[in-house]
Formats: C-alpha cells, structure tokens, sequence
C-alpha cells in the first residue's frame, strides 16, 4: 500500500477515538466511531485473499449496523429533547438501543459472533489494533453515559461476555482466536463493574491493553497463529518464551502479576455493592481463562509436536534484534501490582 496513505489510515484511526472521547455532543461522538470504522477497512482488506476480504466485510456489516442503530437513537433523542446529548428525561428505549449499538461496536456477548472471525482473518499488527485502540471510543462513550444505562442489563452483558469468553476460549487453536475470547471476557470484566465505578473500568481497560499489546508482539516475533506454530518458540527464542509465558499467566489474572491487580478491585468493589453472585461466577469463570492460557504455556514450553526437522537443529543463531519496547511492555505487564497500594489510598 502506498505510504501516503498507510499514513492517512492510520492517522484517522487514531483521530476517531481522540474526537469520540474529547467531545460531549453525540454526534460528533458518532462522526469519530465512524471515522475509525471507515479507515480500518482498507487494513482489513489490505491481504488479496477470500479470508481477509470476509473478515473485512463481515466488520463493516456489523459495525455499519451498529452505527444505524446509535445514530437513530441519536436523532430520536434530538427529536425529543432539542438536545445532542442524552439527559435523565431520555426514553429508556433509546438508551437500551445506545448500550445495544455500543456493545455490538465492543464485541460484547452475545453480540460477539462477528469478533472471533474478523480476528482470525486479518493480519496479526490488525488484530491488534482491532482489540486495543478499537475498544477505546465506544467504551469512552459509555463512560460518559453510565449514570444513565440499565444496571440490570448492564449485568446481564457482563455475565454473558465473561461466561462465553471463558468457555469459547477452551477449544481453540488459534492464537488470534484465543485472544479474541480473551477480549470478550476482559469487556464483560469492564461493563461488569461500570454501574458501580467508572475508574477500574478506565483501570481495567489501560491494563488489558498493556498486556495484549506485548502477547501480540511475541505471536508477530515468532509468526505463531497457531499453538502449534508457537511449541518452537523454545528452541528460536528463549527469552521471548519466558516473556511470553509471564504476560499469559498475567493475562489470566494470577497473582501477584499485574493482571491480577483489575480482578481484585473489581471483585472488591462488587462485594461492596453485594453484589455476591456475580463476583463469584466471574471469579470461577476467571479460572477457566487461567486455564486455557495455561495450556497454551504448557504446549509451547513443556512439549514437542511432531515436526520434520530436527529440532536440535534449529539453535537459536538468530540474530534478533530486540529494541526495549517488548522488554519494557513485559515488566510494566507483570510488576505493576505494587503500585495497588497508591491506588487504594
């Protein structure tokens, strides 16, 4: 692609969310959802082959659809109240449609089918900002908005996204798919707790993306896009695997690393609002995504798949060059937890 406009894409998938989350009038809101939609589909497509082209027709049906539905409630709510910003006189109707739209743009459960798929067939460095800088916009935009959205559903996302992240994840392959599951669950971590307290859901979001954006680096060192792929990173690149391993186990919320550090202040801060039930399933269901990132650091460190060559053979003589971008990412990733303690106070 020509650099000139790899520069544009990218500068207008950066501005969407800026303009989303530093504007107050819905429809400037929505032209910033719209600008990061619309720039990202060249990237999705960027690949000639069947794959890419359905991720990136299957994105921009879903997103488009979303972004109708928001745009009506929208207009509905202009229509009512004069206004270009949702009040407490708003209709519930166009705030269900808001979280509705939103939770679709996100990813959430049980609008989730489209996330897995478009993950899976686009390059790794684009499914990386799919499930980073993406999530940033319309989860700015219901941080704006929270005091008004239905708790009951609200909830009722949460539960769905953490349930079918952990149990969608267990059967996968695919490392693109695994950390789409991952998001999933992460999100439903967020809305979780967005009733009760915006902050750890800011918290929880800067974190998610701290650790995603350093697995997705190792998975683009070692070209592994499937666990298979990934069991010969032992043997090319050690100390990538150690780093590797460290982000999965923090990604899984094991203490004390730094992904545990969102799941105990989210728990806590369920448990104070009594929230009893729902602390308890997500802390099970925090379990099984342990588990299943478990696995993965057990296939790609303690076994061998069969392979062709000779896996003596293949000593790490690469000359690889790491900058401090991976180091760094992978320290703040896992040590972060002491600094809790500034953030209780």
């Amino acid at each position: 692609m020509n650099p000139i406009t790899l520069i544009i894409i990218y500068f207008t998938i950066f501005m969407g969310p800026v303009i989303t989350m530093s504007s107050s009038n819905l429809l400037l809101m929505w032209i910033g959802l719209e600008m990061s939609l619309l720039a990202i589909i060249p990237l999705l497509a960027n690949k000639k082959n069947p794959r890419s082209t359905e991720a990136a027709t299957k994105y921009f049906l879903t997103q488009a659809t979303a972004s109708m539905i928001l745009l009506l409630a929208i207009v509905l709510n202009h229509k009512q109240l004069g206004v270009w910003t949702f009040q407490q006189q708003t209709n519930t109707t166009l705030l269900n449609m808001t979280l509705i739209s939103l939770s679709l743009k996100l990813g959430l459960a049980p609008f989730h089918f489209w996330l897995p798929e478009v993950t899976q067939g686009v390059p790794m460095h684009t499914g990386l900002i799919l499930l980073t800088w993406q999530k940033i916009a319309p989860l700015s935009m219901l941080l704006q908005i929270y005091q008004l959205l239905s708790p009951i559903i609200t909830t009722i996302l949460a539960i769905s996204s953490v349930l079918i992240g952990a149990w969608g994840g267990l059967n996968q392959t695919q490392t693109r798919k695994i950390m789409a599951y991952s998001s999933i669950t992460h999100m439903g971590w967020m809305m979780a707790i967005l009733p009760y307290n915006p902050n750890l859901t800011l918290l929880n979001l800067m974190i998610y993306i701290l650790l995603t954006v350093p697995m997705f680096i190792t998975f683009m060192i070692n070209s592994a896009t499937t666990i298979n792929s990934f069991s010969l990173a032992w043997n090319k690149t050690p100390m990538i695997l150690t780093m590797a391993s460290t982000i999965l186990l923090s990604l899984g919320g094991l203490p004390p690393l730094t992904g545990f550090l969102p799941k105990w202040t989210i728990i806590s801060e369920l448990l104070k609002n009594n929230c009893y039930i729902l602390s308890t399933l997500m802390a099970i269901m925090a379990l099984l995504n342990l588990f299943f990132y478990t696995r993965l650091i057990y296939s790609m460190s303690l076994t061998l798949f069969p392979t062709n060559n000779n896996s003596k053979m293949i000593t790490h003589h690469q000359n690889l060059k790491f900058n401090f971008t991976l180091p760094t990412l992978t320290v703040l990733s896992t040590m972060t937890l002491p600094l809790s303690s500034q953030l209780m106070s």
